[in-house]
Order: C-alpha cells, then structure tokens, then sequence
C-alpha cells in the first residue's frame, strides 16, 4: 500500500525533490531512452503527488490547475518505478492524483498527454482519446480527458 503525500514544489524536502527526479530520470530517460528536457520549469508551479513505500517514492505525478498546462485541470509525468508496477501503483497514483485535483482546484475535468501505449490504463480510468495521435519528444502520444 502506497502512503499519498501531496505537496507544493515549495514544501517538498530537499530529499523528495531528489527522489522524485531520479524516479523520472530513471523511467523517462533511461528506461525510454528519451533524451528530452526533464526539468521544464514547470514544477514549480505544481502540486506533486507523491507515493511512498518504504519511505522511497515509487510513483509520482504532477498536478496543474486549469490554464497552468492545459485549459483544463491536468495530471503529468505520471511514472511507477519499474520494480513496483506488477503491485498496480498507477491506479493508486492517479486516482490520489484526480482527488488531488477535486480537493485543491475543486474541479472534475481533467486532461492528459497519455503515451498511446497506455491508452487502455487510461481508458480503465475514465479518460477519453480526444484528436489524434502526436509525437512527443519522440514518444507517440495522444490527448485524454475525464469529465
């Protein structure tokens, strides 16, 4: 079972801020093999779900309020340690990560840049395929929405 903190970039630990990058560097960089630009400039202005076993973070988003990303409400940077995933941390991580977004901007809507590879995860959450695929860094993607 995951332990759910929720936290402003200005809250997060100097360890957290550490954990949390290395868990995406690993799965988005390395394990993707996808040179692109990690730190945005955009955490900053997120709130990051955090999810902790064993006081180490295994999964992660990032939460914007509507117009800091997209119009909408959105979730990113969704990511399960590779070592974790057979235990379902991504169902776990987004439904702490869509309550986040109900609790903190009180809104319902919600979109995401979805890797097209887990459009059925996404789906089995209530989110929708919206327009066509794209390209992303190099990584086929399409838009969702949960209304």
């Amino acid at each position: 079972m995951l332990e759910i903190k929720i936290k402003s970039f200005k809250k997060l630990t100097n360890y957290e801020l550490y954990n949390l990058l290395q868990l995406r560097s690993e799965v988005f960089v390395v394990e993707q093999d996808c040179v692109y630009q990690d730190l945005d400039g955009k955490d900053e202005n997120s709130f990051h779900v955090l999810g902790f076993k064993n006081k180490k973070i295994v999964a992660y988003t990032r939460i914007f309020k509507p117009g800091d990303y997209f119009k909408e409400a959105s979730i990113g940077r969704v990511v399960v340690a590779k070592n974790e995933r057979q235990h379902k941390y991504g169902f776990d991580i987004m439904d702490a990560s869509d309550e986040a977004i109900k609790n903190h901007f009180n809104e319902t809507t919600i979109k995401i840049s979805a890797q097209v590879y887990l459009k059925k995860f996404y789906n089995s959450l209530g989110y929708n395929a919206i327009g066509e695929e794209y390209l992303e860094d190099n990584i086929p993607h399409i838009a969702m929405i949960k209304k």
